[in-house]
């Protein structure tokens, strides 16, 4: 049985470890290559694009894919779309894996977006110093608000067009509470701009938040298409998966 997963997350890299040398299974994980240097998950690893839904289905016909599982960040919208495009024209089993979103708590000051222009929109109303958490990606939806000073941070250093009054912060997740709480606190930030990217990595940030009074536009997550199966977690599509698995 040969699995595709189409990664680039933490719950990606982790139902591999899962699923990794189980007897009766190929198991191969695509990377978008956004990123200059991920963390391989165990098994084949493939990076790039595939060339739209008719690609990635031409991909799986030709490397014999029995399952597929779509682990692609949550804001990844147009890769899931292309997935349930390339399932249903293969007639391949698709299953989505899906951190869950973030749920606000009590004392929280979110204003949520559809989208990063929404969110452009909205920050001159809460100050002028703006912690950006968004990703490298996205960045022109911010580049005309000269009148703002922005702290950017992301795994990989942005490219143009992107704020004139930036400072960039290359980190990648986990971040600790004390360390959020710092950053907020060194760099006089006034709002806080996230996706509802969900997970514990990079949340301390919205605790931090609470704590000092910050608000925070909350970019929402585009929708799983239509008809595919959710899971929440790595074990939840291991289990999919095993399921699957010729008798033995």
């Amino acid at each position: 049985m040969h699995v595709l997963i189409l990664g680039g997350t933490t719950e990606a890299r982790r139902l591999a470890e899962r699923l990794h040398g189980t007897p009766g299974l190929t198991l191969t994980s695509s990377l978008a290559g956004r990123v200059a240097s991920p963390r391989l998950p165990p098994g084949e690893v493939r990076v790039g694009g595939f060339g739209g839904a008719e690609g990635l289905g031409a991909w799986l016909r030709e490397h014999g894919v029995d399952a597929l599982i779509d682990a692609t960040h949550p804001f990844a919208g147009t890769m899931s779309f292309h997935a349930a495009r390339a399932a249903a024209m293969t007639h391949v089993p698709l299953l989505a894996l899906r951190r869950p979103g973030w749920v606000p708590a009590d004392g929280d000051d979110w204003h949520d977006v559809g989208s990063l222009e929404e969110a452009a929109k909205l920050l001159p109303t809460f100050g002028r110093r703006v912690f950006l958490t968004t990703g490298r990606m996205g960045l022109a939806a911010f580049a005309a608000l000269d009148d703002l000073w922005f702290l950017v941070r992301s795994v990989d250093a942005p490219e143009a067009p992107h704020p004139a009054r930036m400072e960039v912060l290359l980190d990648r997740g986990p971040f600790t509470l004390d360390g959020e709480r710092e950053l907020l606190r060194r760099h006089r930030v006034d709002v806080v701009v996230t996706k509802d990217s969900g997970g514990a990595a990079t949340a301390p940030k919205l605790t931090a938040a609470r704590e000092a009074g910050v608000p925070v536009v909350v970019v929402r997550r585009p929708p799983v298409p239509e008809g595919v199966t959710v899971v929440a977690d790595p074990e939840a599509a291991a289990r999919w998966v095993e399921e699957r698995l010729p008798a033995r």
